[in-house]
């Protein structure tokens, strides 16, 4: 009997169409932030509802992709990724044209869950249809791309809000959505396997719960005024995770299989793909920021200057398919990881009156850093897992970049308020007692609360603009500053949890050949 080719008839519309059909999922992911200041003004929403539209479509794909992938294992990939694209269609008609803010989160949230019926059905169907080298080299296009659409859609967005509405960001990606479901209609074959177990429904609703909370909680914590409600929602999480552990090893066939995911090969991969991908948020967070609070440029002149990040990471991703195959995942995976850390380390060298060039020196290195390492980190998740539980391991490959983002955004977005509040007070410590005295206590706190805050008093009161913002600009850098060292701290421990339990190649090649004849695990 011959041995099973590498690559499907057609393997090239294939790839398009699964790489297409993840795209949607992450331009979706990237276009909310860029666009809200300009839905704040139009719809007169508040801080709490432009926070649900934030954080909306991130929280319906993380909820839901552990549930909705063992539905796919079950039931059927195929069905599932036609559904998912095609509800994405009216999730997205529904966001850009709401008349008001809580129809705009509501869409937001379908299409999450559109997202999550989607996005990890696409890898598995990859690892379904691909194998040995031809997998690698899919799964790295599958992430260099995806990671690219991500770092493309803020530009996009961007134009978009400046020759039209903000609604305009929204309904985008509708055609790119119809042209994946054309093709996945034409190219993805039907018959693939399915897992004749029954779904463990208990355990996906307590995926819901816990990891819905989980990112509502990290989301919030992290916002002036939010904090209580971060709290309780990470409270439930906590108590939603562990009634989900409780379940997952009394299940009989459980969701998520605990005993896969402590192969070293799955959850240090895991952790480590949370560093890598919740990186590349966190250079886009504070990177976008910066460049427009502090060097003024506009929005779309911020997008635009992300392009390299998109660029070397698009370019790079095959080279990580050829990195894996020669010096192993552990090694792959390490070099990415420090790439990432040089890369945002430039970020330090960032100023007021830099030009264009440190800017996209430090956003292509992050891009290539993230290029080298998401492949590995990916590949050898699913690697870890048996072909009927592929919707496993590809939902906790979306989860790596659901989680990764929450956890970097909202540690990095907690430290940059408290060290921008501190350097405003150092400054209105500094100033003269006649001055002072004509600071009230209530603007002092909107200079505390953010850049946005100061850029109203500078409006409010055009004598001392200039110097509200020369001041909010300083503020903001300090912040930023604190941001990156503590990015930079999350990535070396990332590095750290590599190099130390990641198996070297030799072991890896080992474990992986077990783990495929131990299909039944």
């Amino acid at each position: 009997m011959s041995a099973r080719p590498e690559s499907p008839p057609r393997a090239g519309l294939i790839l398009t169409a699964l790489i297409a059909s993840a795209a949607v999922a992450n331009m979706n992911l990237a276009v909310a932030n860029v666009t809200l200041p300009t839905i704040g003004r139009d719809l007169e929403a508040s801080q709490t509802a432009l926070n649900l539209v934030a954080v909306g479509f991130t929280l319906g794909l993380a909820a839901s992709v552990l549930y909705l992938g063992a539905v796919a294992d079950r039931y059927g990939r195929y069905p599932m990724l036609i559904g998912g694209l095609a509800l994405s269609i009216p999730a997205a008609l529904l966001a850009g044209l709401a008349p008001d803010v809580e129809v705009l989160a509501i869409g937001r949230l379908v299409g999450g869950i559109a997202a999550g019926m989607a996005f990890p059905t696409t890898l598995s169907i990859i690892a379904d249809l691909f194998s040995g080298s031809a997998k690698t080299r899919a799964i790295a296009l599958w992430t260099g791309i995806g990671c690219g659409a991500s770092a493309l859609a803020p530009a996009i967005a961007g134009y978009l809000l400046e020759v039209g509405s903000w609604g305009w960001a929204f309904l985008m990606t509708i055609p790119l959505a119809a042209v994946a479901l054309l093709l996945v209609v034409i190219a993805v074959p039907r018959g693939l396997p399915r897992d004749a177990r029954p779904v463990d429904h208990l355990g996906g609703i307590l995926s819901v719960i816990a990891v819905g909370a989980l990112t509502l909680g990290l989301h919030f914590v992290s916002v002036p005024g939010e904090l209580a409600a971060g709290l309780i929602a990470l409270a439930l999480a906590v108590i939603g995770l562990g009634l989900f552990g409780w379940r997952q090893r009394r299940a009989p066939n459980p969701l998520f299989d605990l005993a896969i995911a402590a192969r070293p090969t799955f959850w240090v991969a895991g952790v480590t793909g949370i560093v890598v991908f919740g990186s590349l948020i966190g250079a886009m967070f504070i990177g976008q920021q910066y460049v427009q609070n502090v060097m003024g440029y506009s929005t779309f002149e911020a997008g635009l200057s992300a392009l390299p990040m998109a660029a070397t990471m698009i370019l790079v991703s095959p080279v990580a398919a050829l990195m894996i195959a020669r010096l192993g995942t552990r090694m792959t995976l390490s070099t990415g990881i420090l790439t990432m850390l040089a890369g945002t380390l430039l970020l330090f060298t960032w100023r007021e009156d830099s030009s264009y060039l440190p800017v996209g020196l430090a956003y292509a290195v992050i891009g290539i850093g993230i290029g080298i390492a998401g492949t590995p980190a990916s590949r050898s998740i699913m690697a870890s897992v048996p072909d009927r539980r592929a919707g496993m391991g590809s939902a906790m490959t979306d989860l790596q970049r659901d989680l990764g983002a929450a956890i970097m955004q909202s540690v990095i977005g907690a430290v940059l308020t408290v060290q921008y509040a501190a350097s405003v007070d150092s400054q209105l410590a500094g100033v003269s007692p006649a001055v002072r005295d004509r600071i009230t206590d209530q603007t002092a706190a909107v200079l505390r609360q953010s850049f946005g805050g100061a850029q109203v008093l500078a409006e409010q009161y055009p004598k001392y603009g200039d110097a509200i913002l020369k001041g909010a600009r300083e503020a903001f850098g300090f912040g930023s500053a604190w941001g990156i060292a503590v990015a930079c701290v999350v990535i070396v421990a990332g590095l750290v949890v590599a190099l130390v339990f990641f198996p070297r190649k030799a072991r890896e090649l080992e474990l992986e050949e077990r783990y495929v004849h131990d299909q039944g695990a």
